[in-house]
């Protein structure tokens, strides 16, 4: 029984979790498969919310069996804080197994990351400094050192003994002071290895045997495609690929294991972190659009989001480069009580139009967004988003279906999920009811189809100097 990814398909911060939290009351496994602890997914429930950095999204489901797979650096210190603070609140966390091939962060990645940001200049990516790229340059250098190293104590030590000098004579050479002493880092590494040692296992053969024997696996993904590494807005990403494709090499599977991908699109745009953003608000708009729906703060850092308009060139590549089947659109109270609804179907990049997304960050950074401006709906207190969501996609305001509508039409994805607000019963699953057939992509030709009630096209005219 092939699997469903879940991706997201901006620059994270979509409300992935919330959608593999719904998708895995249906699911026995679901499995982490990139990034790192400088990915977080929440999860409401009720009046109580979890902030997972590493674990799974499916955590606090006793019943599902949540996997971290070989594509995720493990920082061992920060995934104990998660495992302490869930059985703190009553959740026994025997339902989760860590992968002996998965990288781990060492404390000399923190301080490459910082060292490393601070000598690139403009070109800084603004990272958490969580040592999440450090890690990953070490595991394509072979300079790695895996969950199974520090399961084994003469494995540790030699890696150790082998890798700390180098890494030393880095540190100084980025004008860092920091050194680091062996027994220490052996010690501390050990003892996270003798608490972990619980969960660790051949997490590909887990997924593997799970998905022969039928069972439904959900792998989620981290982040969102344009941040990923090779199709993303290099390099003010992440280090890791965050697409569909990249379930089955971080979680140790091969690609028939995938027969849906779910793409997650939040109504508008918003990113933590640097880079050409074209459809960047500031100002009064931005604030209406970031202080709604329980604030656009980063789940990891708390930094405040850059916000904007939803921006479909880029998301006609994650659909693409995704290969998706269903959509799950979220966040579409954030919007209630906006006259008209901003969307972005084309870039103008000195009087040429481009619908395809530019791999030139240069060229990105001059784009102005051309909009299409659909018409708004009223602003509903929470309490009615519920209700609405209680009797389904028919109950929504007619703008807003217009608009969900017309993003499904951009994206020839099939609408799966609306979401209308922070919480479980705040979903709008649209599976289970009759809805149209999914349609046609359109994905960078031919004109795009007038939007509901005479919208107004124009492009933004703030072009980098």
């Amino acid at each position: 029984m092939p699997g469903t990814a879940v991706i997201g398909c901006q620059f994270g911060d979509e409300g992935k979790g919330k959608i593999v939290d719904v998708l895995a009351a249906e699911s026995d496994l679901v499995v982490r498969f990139n990034g790192g602890a400088n990915a977080g997914h929440t999860v409401q429930v009720g009046s109580d919310s979890f902030a997972f950095r590493l674990l799974p999204s499916g955590i606090i489901r006793p019943n599902v069996l949540n996997v971290i797979g070989n594509g995720v650096v493990v920082d061992p210190g920060q995934l104990l804080e998660e495992i302490d603070g869930l059985r703190q609140r009553g959740y026994a966390v025997e339902n989760l197994r860590v992968s002996d091939r998965a990288h781990v962060v060492m404390p000399w990645h923190k301080a490459l990351d910082t060292l490393e940001e601070g000598v690139k200049g403009g070109m800084a990516a603004e990272t958490t400094k969580r040592g999440i790229g450090p890690a990953f340059e070490d595991k394509v250098g072979r300079w790695g050192i895996r969950v199974t190293d520090i399961l084994d104590p003469i494995v540790l030590r030699k890696k150790l003994e082998s890798y700390l000098p180098a890494k030393h004579r880095i540190i100084l050479a980025l004008g860092g002071t920091e050194s680091f002493v062996l027994e220490r880092i052996f010690n501390q590494y050990r003892e996270f290895a003798t608490r972990l040692q619980e969960f660790v296992a051949d997490a590909g053969f887990v997924v593997h045997e799970a998905l022969a024997n039928g069972k439904s696996v959900l792998f989620e993904g981290a982040q969102g495609t344009h941040l990923d590494v090779d199709h993303g807005i290099y390099p003010y990403g992440t280090s890791s690929n965050c697409v569909a494709a990249a379930a089955c090499v971080g979680s140790g599977v091969g690609p028939a294991a995938i027969g849906r991908v779910i793409g997650v699109v939040k109504a508008f745009t918003s990113r933590v972190g640097a880079g050409p953003f074209p459809t960047e608000l500031d100002g009064k708009e931005a604030e209406y659009l970031r202080e709604r729906g329980g604030g656009e703060y980063g789940t990891v850092t708390r930094r405040p989001r850059r916000v904007g308009w939803l921006d479909l060139v880029m998301v006609r590549l994650s659909a693409r480069v995704n290969g998706l089947t269903d959509l799950a659109v979220t966040k579409l109270d954030v919007l209630g009580g906006l006259e008209t609804v901003p969307v972005a179907f084309a870039y103008d990049h000195y009087d040429e139009e481009l619908r395809a997304f530019p791999a030139n960050m240069h060229v990105l950074a001059e784009c102005n967004p051309v909009y299409e401006e659909l018409t708004g709906w009223e602003d509903l207190p929470p309490e009615e988003w519920r209700r609405i969501a209680a009797n389904g996609f028919g109950a929504l305001p007619k703008e807003a279906q217009a608009y969900v509508r017309w993003i499904e039409k951009e994206l020839g994805a099939k609408l799966a999920f609306v979401s209308v607000g922070r919480g479980r019963e705040d979903t709008i699953d649209l599976r289970r009811t009759t809805v149209t057939p999914r349609p046609t992509a359109r994905l960078t030709e031919g004109p795009t189809p007038a939007a509901p009630r005479s919208p107004r096209r124009s492009a933004k005219s703030h072009r980098a100097k």
